[in-house]
Protein backbone atom coordinates (compact mmCIF):
# COMPACT_ATOMS: atom_id res chain seq x y z
CA UNK A 1 0.00 0.00 0.00
CA UNK A 2 1.41 3.27 -1.21
CA UNK A 3 1.74 5.98 1.72
CA UNK A 4 0.13 9.00 0.82
CA UNK A 5 1.03 11.16 3.86
CA UNK A 6 4.06 10.15 6.52
CA UNK A 7 4.61 12.19 9.64
CA UNK A 8 7.37 11.11 12.00
CA UNK A 9 8.48 12.66 15.18
CA UNK A 10 7.25 15.88 13.72
CA UNK A 11 6.31 19.16 15.29
CA UNK A 12 3.79 21.40 13.97
CA UNK A 13 4.55 25.12 14.55
CA UNK A 14 2.02 28.08 14.32
CA UNK A 15 4.28 30.65 13.44
CA UNK A 16 6.68 30.70 16.15
CA UNK A 17 5.16 28.59 18.63
CA UNK A 18 4.40 24.81 18.97
CA UNK A 19 1.10 23.65 18.93
CA UNK A 20 1.57 19.89 17.95
CA UNK A 21 4.83 17.26 19.12
CA UNK A 22 5.65 13.86 18.95
CA UNK A 23 3.29 13.56 15.53
CA UNK A 24 3.36 10.03 13.98
CA UNK A 25 0.85 9.06 11.41
CA UNK A 26 0.76 7.43 7.97
CA UNK A 27 -2.28 7.80 5.56
CA UNK A 28 -2.21 4.88 2.71
CA UNK A 29 -3.93 5.59 -0.79
CA UNK A 30 -7.17 5.25 -1.07
CA UNK A 31 -8.14 5.83 3.19
CA UNK A 32 -10.90 8.36 4.18
CA UNK A 33 -9.71 9.63 7.19
CA UNK A 34 -11.23 12.14 9.70
CA UNK A 35 -9.02 14.78 12.09
CA UNK A 36 -10.91 15.81 14.96
CA UNK A 37 -10.32 17.81 17.80
CA UNK A 38 -11.08 20.93 19.94
CA UNK A 39 -10.97 24.43 18.52
CA UNK A 40 -7.18 25.81 19.07
CA UNK A 41 -6.06 22.33 19.01
CA UNK A 42 -3.84 22.16 16.13
CA UNK A 43 -6.08 20.86 13.55
CA UNK A 44 -5.79 23.76 10.83
CA UNK A 45 -2.04 24.31 11.55
CA UNK A 46 -1.16 20.76 10.69
CA UNK A 47 -3.65 21.07 7.21
CA UNK A 48 -1.65 23.89 6.90
CA UNK A 49 1.51 22.65 6.94
CA UNK A 50 0.97 19.74 5.04
CA UNK A 51 0.05 21.99 2.06
CA UNK A 52 3.06 23.87 2.81
CA UNK A 53 1.26 27.16 3.58
CA UNK A 54 3.10 26.85 7.22
CA UNK A 55 6.51 25.50 6.97
CA UNK A 56 7.24 22.09 8.71
CA UNK A 57 10.19 22.75 11.02
CA UNK A 58 10.80 19.33 12.77
CA UNK A 59 10.75 15.56 11.96
CA UNK A 60 9.80 13.60 8.98
CA UNK A 61 6.42 15.54 6.86
CA UNK A 62 6.32 13.29 3.88
CA UNK A 63 3.02 14.29 1.50
CA UNK A 64 2.60 13.03 -2.44
CA UNK A 65 6.38 12.56 -2.73
CA UNK A 66 7.43 15.33 -1.06
CA UNK A 67 9.56 15.92 1.61
CA UNK A 68 8.07 19.33 3.54
CA UNK A 69 11.10 20.05 5.32
CA UNK A 70 13.42 20.05 1.82
CA UNK A 71 10.66 21.27 -0.28
CA UNK A 72 11.83 24.43 -2.05
CA UNK A 73 9.25 27.67 -2.61
CA UNK A 74 9.16 27.19 -6.17
CA UNK A 75 7.97 23.73 -6.01
CA UNK A 76 5.18 24.42 -4.24
CA UNK A 77 2.91 25.19 -6.54
CA UNK A 78 3.74 21.41 -8.16
CA UNK A 79 3.02 20.26 -4.79
CA UNK A 80 -0.55 21.89 -4.51
CA UNK A 81 -1.64 19.97 -7.98
CA UNK A 82 -1.13 17.17 -6.29
CA UNK A 83 -3.31 18.24 -3.85
CA UNK A 84 -7.15 19.15 -4.06
CA UNK A 85 -7.91 21.48 -0.89
CA UNK A 86 -11.88 21.92 0.09
CA UNK A 87 -12.63 24.72 2.79
CA UNK A 88 -15.21 25.32 4.99
CA UNK A 89 -16.21 28.92 3.16
CA UNK A 90 -16.33 27.23 -0.52
CA UNK A 91 -13.94 30.23 -1.29
CA UNK A 92 -15.50 30.64 -4.39
CA UNK A 93 -14.92 33.99 -6.92
CA UNK A 94 -18.58 35.04 -7.53
CA UNK A 95 -18.01 37.01 -9.96
CA UNK A 96 -17.99 34.39 -12.39
CA UNK A 97 -19.39 31.25 -13.40
CA UNK A 98 -19.24 27.70 -12.25
CA UNK A 99 -17.33 27.37 -15.56
CA UNK A 100 -15.29 30.12 -15.14
CA UNK A 101 -14.24 29.20 -11.45
CA UNK A 102 -13.10 26.40 -12.67
CA UNK A 103 -11.45 27.11 -15.72
CA UNK A 104 -9.75 29.87 -13.81
CA UNK A 105 -8.08 27.47 -11.75
CA UNK A 106 -7.04 24.95 -14.90
CA UNK A 107 -5.25 27.79 -16.24
CA UNK A 108 -3.63 29.10 -13.21
CA UNK A 109 -2.27 25.15 -12.70
CA UNK A 110 -0.88 25.13 -16.41
CA UNK A 111 -3.91 24.04 -19.04
CA UNK A 112 -3.42 25.81 -22.62
CA UNK A 113 -5.73 23.43 -24.18
CA UNK A 114 -9.53 25.11 -24.59
CA UNK A 115 -11.07 21.59 -25.38
CA UNK A 116 -9.05 19.88 -23.01
CA UNK A 117 -10.17 22.47 -20.52
CA UNK A 118 -13.73 22.21 -21.58
CA UNK A 119 -13.77 18.46 -21.38
CA UNK A 120 -12.23 18.37 -17.86
CA UNK A 121 -14.99 20.90 -16.90
CA UNK A 122 -17.82 18.37 -18.08
CA UNK A 123 -15.63 15.65 -16.15
CA UNK A 124 -15.59 17.28 -12.81
CA UNK A 125 -19.32 18.41 -13.13
CA UNK A 126 -20.45 15.42 -14.07
CA UNK A 127 -18.75 13.37 -10.98
CA UNK A 128 -20.58 15.86 -8.43
CA UNK A 129 -23.66 15.96 -9.90
CA UNK A 130 -23.82 19.33 -11.25
CA UNK A 131 -23.20 19.31 -14.88
CA UNK A 132 -26.46 21.85 -15.27
CA UNK A 133 -25.45 24.64 -13.45
CA UNK A 134 -22.09 25.09 -15.49
CA UNK A 135 -23.19 28.69 -16.89
CA UNK A 136 -24.76 29.27 -13.89
CA UNK A 137 -23.51 32.10 -11.33
CA UNK A 138 -22.47 31.39 -7.29
CA UNK A 139 -25.41 33.51 -5.99
CA UNK A 140 -27.54 31.83 -8.02
CA UNK A 141 -26.63 28.06 -6.13
CA UNK A 142 -27.25 26.59 -2.59
CA UNK A 143 -24.71 26.12 0.04
CA UNK A 144 -24.12 22.74 -0.96
CA UNK A 145 -24.40 23.12 -4.91
CA UNK A 146 -21.44 25.65 -3.74
CA UNK A 147 -19.31 23.32 -1.61
CA UNK A 148 -19.99 20.67 -4.36
CA UNK A 149 -18.23 23.29 -7.22
CA UNK A 150 -15.35 23.42 -4.29
CA UNK A 151 -14.99 19.71 -4.49
CA UNK A 152 -14.96 20.02 -8.16
CA UNK A 153 -12.65 22.54 -8.37
CA UNK A 154 -10.61 19.89 -5.60
CA UNK A 155 -10.75 17.08 -8.22
CA UNK A 156 -10.02 19.29 -11.71
CA UNK A 157 -5.76 17.95 -11.51
CA UNK A 158 -7.35 14.47 -10.58
CA UNK A 159 -5.33 14.71 -7.27
CA UNK A 160 -3.46 12.62 -5.40
CA UNK A 161 -5.14 13.42 -2.15
CA UNK A 162 -8.00 15.87 -0.91
CA UNK A 163 -7.77 17.83 2.38
CA UNK A 164 -10.91 19.21 3.52
CA UNK A 165 -11.13 21.90 6.48
CA UNK A 166 -14.47 21.49 8.00
CA UNK A 167 -16.09 21.25 4.51
CA UNK A 168 -19.75 20.60 6.12
CA UNK A 169 -19.17 23.50 8.70
CA UNK A 170 -21.72 26.11 7.23
CA UNK A 171 -24.30 23.69 5.64
CA UNK A 172 -27.28 22.29 7.46
CA UNK A 173 -27.91 18.42 8.05
CA UNK A 174 -29.63 17.23 4.77
CA UNK A 175 -27.05 19.03 2.76
CA UNK A 176 -23.96 17.87 4.87
CA UNK A 177 -25.31 14.22 3.78
CA UNK A 178 -25.34 14.69 0.69
CA UNK A 179 -21.66 16.17 0.66
CA UNK A 180 -20.59 13.30 2.63
CA UNK A 181 -21.95 11.01 0.64
CA UNK A 182 -19.89 12.86 -2.46
CA UNK A 183 -16.60 12.27 -0.44
CA UNK A 184 -17.51 9.19 0.43
CA UNK A 185 -18.05 8.03 -3.24
CA UNK A 186 -15.14 9.77 -4.85
CA UNK A 187 -12.87 8.02 -1.60
CA UNK A 188 -14.12 4.65 -2.61
CA UNK A 189 -12.69 5.24 -6.22
CA UNK A 190 -9.38 5.02 -4.43
CA UNK A 191 -9.01 9.23 -3.84
CA UNK A 192 -7.58 9.61 -0.50
CA UNK A 193 -9.09 12.08 1.31
CA UNK A 194 -8.26 13.70 4.92
CA UNK A 195 -11.21 15.45 6.22
CA UNK A 196 -11.05 17.95 9.28
CA UNK A 197 -14.66 18.72 11.63
CA UNK A 198 -15.79 19.09 14.45
CA UNK A 199 -18.99 16.97 14.12
CA UNK A 200 -19.20 14.11 15.40
CA UNK A 201 -22.27 12.79 14.56
CA UNK A 202 -20.98 12.29 11.09
CA UNK A 203 -18.16 10.32 12.15
CA UNK A 204 -21.02 8.02 13.74
CA UNK A 205 -23.22 7.85 10.62
CA UNK A 206 -19.89 7.79 8.08
CA UNK A 207 -17.32 5.64 10.65
CA UNK A 208 -14.02 5.41 9.51
CA UNK A 209 -10.31 5.97 11.05
CA UNK A 210 -9.52 8.53 13.11
CA UNK A 211 -6.63 11.03 13.95
CA UNK A 212 -7.31 13.18 17.19
CA UNK A 213 -5.37 16.56 18.06
CA UNK A 214 -5.63 16.27 21.50
CA UNK A 215 -2.94 17.94 24.27
CA UNK A 216 -1.01 19.07 21.69
CA UNK A 217 -0.35 15.90 20.20
CA UNK A 218 -2.28 13.42 17.65
CA UNK A 219 -3.67 9.86 19.08
CA UNK A 220 -4.58 7.48 15.86
CA UNK A 221 -7.45 5.41 16.51
CA UNK A 222 -10.35 3.80 14.75
CA UNK A 223 -13.43 3.63 15.32
CA UNK A 224 -16.06 0.57 14.10
CA UNK A 225 -19.38 0.83 12.33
Amino acid sequence: MKSVISLKEAAIFQHKKCVLKDVNFEINEGEFVYLIGKTGSGKSSLLKTLYADLPAKQGEVKIVDYDLRKIRRRDIPMLRRKIGIVFQDFQLLFDRSVEENLAFVLDATGWKDKNAINKRIDEVLQQVGLPHKRKSMPHQLSGGEQQSVAVARALLNDPALILADEPTGNLDPETTNDIMNLLMEISSKGKTILMATHNYNLILKYPSRIIRCDEGTVIDKKIES
